[in-house]
């Protein structure tokens, strides 16, 4: 596989518009090297969150052990446990000290589709491998050592592979699972590839 397509710059993250960074990851690819094994997917779905409203772990600037990271330079990976179980893995965005970040819902795989199922322990790839935030972490072997991770190492970064992504081809919604931020509920702050069926609530239960 091809390893030389560039990883997006510092410049990307810091910009002060995480909804506008959360449209923009749309098509990038997400890589992990892990023990040797590189895996990657093409980002179909993203959520952005901001300490202006309620979806946010650091909500009115709340800095606590879990949401420091949230307050370092974009281009730092926040990893967080879902339910004691789920692995999330986020894009950290903005300057150090405004806590904004991109949550990563869902990815189309690329490389190494083989240790991506294997990890997941499915028999055979199918839309299921990737098409949700906790099961894409670990079909790319992200866990909670990748925490705090700067994005411009070979453990976890995220590449430009050139894929162009059309506007008419982006679809936005609200968030998720986060009823609980009440009127911030209904921000469309949720991107999705358009019938792309490894989006977190796309065609999950056909087989390829």
């Amino acid at each position: 596989m091809d390893t030389d397509y560039p990883m997006l710059n510092e410049s990307f993250y810091t910009r002060n518009e995480v909804v506008r960074v959360a449209k923009d990851l749309l098509g990038k690819v997400l890589v992990t090297n892990v023990d040797g094994v590189i895996s990657a997917g093409k980002i179909v779905e993203t959520e952005a969150y901001s300490y202006l409203e309620r979806a946010c772990h650091a909500y009115m600037n709340r800095n606590t052990n879990r949401t420091q990271v949230l307050f370092e330079r974009g281009g730092t990976a926040y990893v967080y446990l879902c339910y004691g179980i789920h692995r999330l893995f986020n894009v950290v965005t903005n300057v150090a000290g405004i806590a904004e970040a991109v949550l990563i819902r869902g990815v189309e795989p690329l490389d190494n589709i083989e240790a991506m199922t294997r990890r997941r322990a499915l028999k055979k790839k199918n839309y299921s491998l990737t098409s949700g935030p906790g099961k894409l972490t670990q079909a790319l072997g992200i866990k909670m050592e990748h925490n705090r991770e700067w994005l411009l190492n070979k453990k976890v970064w995220i590449e430009d592979r050139g894929y162009v992504i059309a506007g008419d081809e982006i679809r936005e919604s609200a968030r998720i699972g986060v009823a609980y931020a009440k009127e911030d509920a209904l921000l469309p702050w949720r991107f999705f590839l358009r019938e792309n069926p490894w989006v977190s609530k796309g065609f999950n239960n056909y087989n390829l």
